[in-house]
């Protein structure tokens, strides 16, 4: 339930050059207008460049300022290998500000592949300030492959930034312990490639490598050697490969899967294994063990290293502290590998199959069985001829699992490509099963479209809306429909040509019209489906006593106004139909409900015992305090933009008897997420935990249902109506308890 923020961003849009041994860590080597080994990313439309004028030390610096309206960010970054040892990893620099706001400025250190992060967010950074000196420090550690930094600007304004140095342990990078490797980490034999290469596969080798795929991952997370990271898993996959399938027989093939197992050593007999809990929500399956394709000889291999299976801290998995969600660590991106050859393509098939079939909290829930999974995308991935096909099979897989928060949000350049760069000037959504112009951005070029609020798209470049969308639906994953069509729709007019022909339904009439696409970052006051910049207060009175807060843009010292300023309205709305901009769940939780209650429980996963999930105590939120709110109704708002915080907030604020949830189904998105990492570069995640009512009531997929269910119409957008609101303000001015009134 974390927000989509700068850690996600990074990977999306940028590459960065090798660190030299001179590091430009103040921006003097100048090349042009550009300073050596510093990029640029962001979405924003500020301008960087390298200052002569203003500088702390030298005789330059880096600054980014907001140009037009200063929506979204823009950074500097600085790229050096993590090839030192070492706990604590310090970034100090030196930061100038000229009238920020709408955002924050900071430094930003980030350790990859996602090990810490900070970008200052909280330190709140605003206005006009000469040059300070700032600090961030991270916990480090020798999984660490890269580390990132720079100057960021969030809003408008100017920052300027110089002087920047890291240490580690308090010395200087010359002086930096040396990086003590794994055993995993020295093995290089494949760096430069796996030397598999299939020249064609029929039914039968898709059969074979479905096998090994499963008992390649089944060791991976129950064997002790390759758990204490003696081994450098994926290679001994590429190692494996060639003699299991030049056996010719089953008796060949069992002899060559023995004798690679044995490879690894006794395994002792394990006194701390305990056996699958009772009460476990779900359990790992081993019925594939008695896969005809296995020997008894095999099988009791299998199942003795299940029994006496690896206990303890685990090379390539382990559990976030405190939320318990999967963190797969050690699993190299190879992402030097845009289009990785036939060994990779296959591992990324096996990584992502078997953390799926061990550590999603939600693969029950899947359309399709994940058993034979394995099967069908062998093939899609060995099969993919270019860099642009390889993703197109991962993004489909992804799909599979039925997770809105489980989508290839890096590496995917070729997908984008295929998208395009230009983009529509006006906001779509799908309304009444229908594409229909909702809103216009704040730009002469939305005036100038030839398109109106209410106007409904019905075709694109002469092919059906609803076709499209047939046609898309595989590589937009999503939990359920209406959130795929929210996505869907933020990229349905996006294209590689500058204009699209379109035909459209105004006022019962069929239209036709040519539309203009551009640059998004040319459009201004271009929103994607999750975020208007609109800026203002988090809350406000409304007529009639009703207070309204919005969890958009709420902030931490907006709660205690809210609680003094609402607590004697008649009615309280809050909006939720965005992604909170602080979590808020307990302390408006707590001000909404004077009676204790449960709201939530979760499962979780167990690296002791792959496969399991078991339910934790439930949460509870309500305290009865003088501050407590004294209306005696509250009105949440919700549709398929809240998704995971948003969702999880709704659910405490349910808990409430006050409470009333209207609206449409949510994103059914919920539980931190857990980054994974496959082979050429590709980033995706997943909902780490389980997220369940008390009773046990799914939320995933389902996502919040409304008490009362209210949808926008055509007609009501047309006339510029926030058919919800007027609902919520409805229901405040009735008598609420007379439920069966208001839902006829």
């Amino acid at each position: 339930m974390k927000k989509f923020q700068l850690t996600t961003l990074c990977f999306l849009v940028f590459i960065f050059i090798s660190a030299q041994t001179n590091n430009n860590f103040d921006f003097e080597i100048l090349n042009g207008d550009k300073s050596k080994g510093w990029n640029v990313f962001g979405d924003g439309s500020h301008k960087v460049s390298f200052d002569k004028e203003n500088t702390q030390s030298g005789s330059v610096s880096g600054s980014i300022e907001s140009t037009i309206d200063g929506n979204g960010f823009k950074a500097l970054a600085y790229k050096i290998p993590a090839d030192f040892g070492g706990k604590k990893i310090k970034l100090t620099g030196y930061l100038k500000t000229e009238n920020v706001s709408g955002g924050h400025a900071g430094l930003w250190l980030r350790i990859d592949p996602d090990i810490g992060f900070d970008n200052m967010r909280s330190r709140k950074i605003q206005g006009s300030n000469e040059w300070k000196k700032y600090e961030i420090e991270l916990d480090y550690n020798n999984k660490a492959k890269t580390i990132v930094f720079g100057g960021l600007l969030v809003g408008s304004g100017r920052i300027w930034v110089d002087n920047f140095e890291i240490t580690v342990d308090g010395k200087s990078l010359t002086e930096a312990p040396e990086k003590e490797l794994t055993k995993a980490q020295k093995d290089k034999e494949f760096d430069s490639g796996s030397n598999i290469d299939f020249a064609s596969i029929d039914n039968e080798t898709i059969k074979q490598l479905s096998l090994i795929g499963r008992i390649w991952g089944f060791l991976k997370y129950y064997h002790p050697e390759i758990g204490k990271g003696n081994y450098n898993w994926d290679y001994e996959l590429f190692r494996l490969l060639p003699n299991y399938l030049n056996a010719k027989t089953k008796v060949d093939k069992n002899t060559v899967l023995i004798t690679w197992i044995d490879k690894y050593g006794d395994i002792k007999p394990c006194k701390s294994c305990k056996s699958i809990s009772d009460d476990a929500f779900l359990k790992p399956d081993f019925t594939w063990m008695s896969n005809s394709l296995i020997s008894n000889e095999l099988k009791e291999k299998l199942q003795y290293i299940q029994k006496n299976r690896h206990q303890g801290d685990h090379y390539y998995i382990d559990m976030k502290p405190g939320v318990r969600n999967p963190d797969f660590t050690n699993e190299n991106s190879y992402s030097e590998k845009g289009y990785p050859d036939d060994g990779f393509r296959l591992l990324s098939v096996f990584r992502y199959w078997n953390m799926i079939n061990y550590f999603f909290p939600y693969k029950h829930l899947m359309d399709k069985n994940w058993d034979n999974c394995l099967s069908e995308y062998i093939p899609k991935f060995l099969n993919a001829k270019n860099e642009l096909e390889y993703e197109l099979a991962a993004i489909q897989m992804i799909g599979d699992i039925k997770d809105t928060h489980a989508n290839l949000w890096g590496g995917n350049d070729k997908i984008q490509e295929q998208r395009g760069g230009f983009y529509p000037p006006v906001h779509v959504k799908f309304i009444e099963n229908q594409l229909v112009v909702d809103a216009l951005f704040e730009d002469e070029k939305s005036e100038n479209s030839g398109l109106k609020v209410g106007d409904v798209i019905t075709h694109i470049n002469g092919k059906l809306v609803n076709k499209l969308v047939k046609e898309l639906n595989d590589f937009y994953p999503a939990s359920n429909q209406p959130t795929r069509l929210r996505d869907i729709s933020f990229n349905i007019l996006r294209s590689t040509k500058n204009s699209s022909d379109l035909k459209i339904i105004r006022d019962g009439k069929d239209e036709t019209l040519n539309l203009n696409l551009y640059d998004k970052k040319d459009i201004k006051g271009y929103y994607s489906w999750y975020i208007r910049e609109d800026g203002g207060t988090s809350y406000k009175m409304l007529d009639n006593n009703i207070g309204y807060i919005t969890l958009k843009n709420i902030k931490q010292e907006d709660i205690e106004k809210i609680k003094k300023e609402f607590k004697d309205t008649k009615g309280l709305i809050i909006d939720i139909r965005n992604y909170p901009s602080t979590f808020v769940p307990f302390a408006l939780g707590n001000y909404i409900n004077p009676d204790r209650a449960e709201f939530v429980k979760f499962t979780n996963g167990n690296v002791n015992y792959p496969g399991e999930f078991t339910f934790g105590k439930s949460l509870k939120v309500g305290v009865n305090r003088n501050w407590n709110y004294n209306g005696e109704k509250v009105i949440v708002l919700v549709n398929e933009i809240s998704q995971s915080q948003a969702e999880y907030t709704t659910m405490a604020f349910k808990a409430s008897k006050k409470t009333m949830v209207i609206g449409s189904t949510t994103a059914g998105a919920d539980g931190n997420v857990s980054t994974i990492f496959l082979p050429g570069g590709l980033r995706t995640m997943i909902s780490g935990i389980g997220v369940y009512y008390p009773d046990g009531t799914e939320t995933q997929r389902v996502g919040i249902i409304p008490d009362i269910e209210v949808k926008p119409t055509i007609e009501g957008i047309k006339n510029g109506r926030d058919e919800l609101m007027e609902k919520a303000i409805l229901l405040i001015n009735q008598d609420i308890r007379n439920t069966k009134t208001i839902k006829d």
